[in-house]
């Protein structure tokens, strides 16, 4: 078994609504030095040792991520 970690952002042309409210209520909390917030999400997998970096791309790609505004990036940890 392997655990796999695929990480999807906003594209960064993308504006990002939810990272520009945290990044104010930031400020209003007392943290002025935190100019920008992007949100993300993080899935994490537990595969089998056999599964493909391609199979792995494609899950990604094809259930994870919307491609269109998003993108992902896998990582396989020991």
């Amino acid at each position: 078994m392997a655990r796999v970690v695929v990480e999807v952002m906003p594209k960064a042309e993308i504006l990002d609504p939810q990272g520009q409210a945290i990044a104010g209520a930031l400020g209003r909390q007392g943290f002025p030095g935190v100019s920008q917030v992007r949100q993300g999400k993080r899935f994490e997998l537990d595969v089998a040792d056999d599964i493909s970096d391609a199979d792995l791309e494609r899950i990604a790609e094809d259930l994870l991520a919307n491609t269109v505004i998003e993108d992902w990036k896998v990582v396989r940890r020991p």
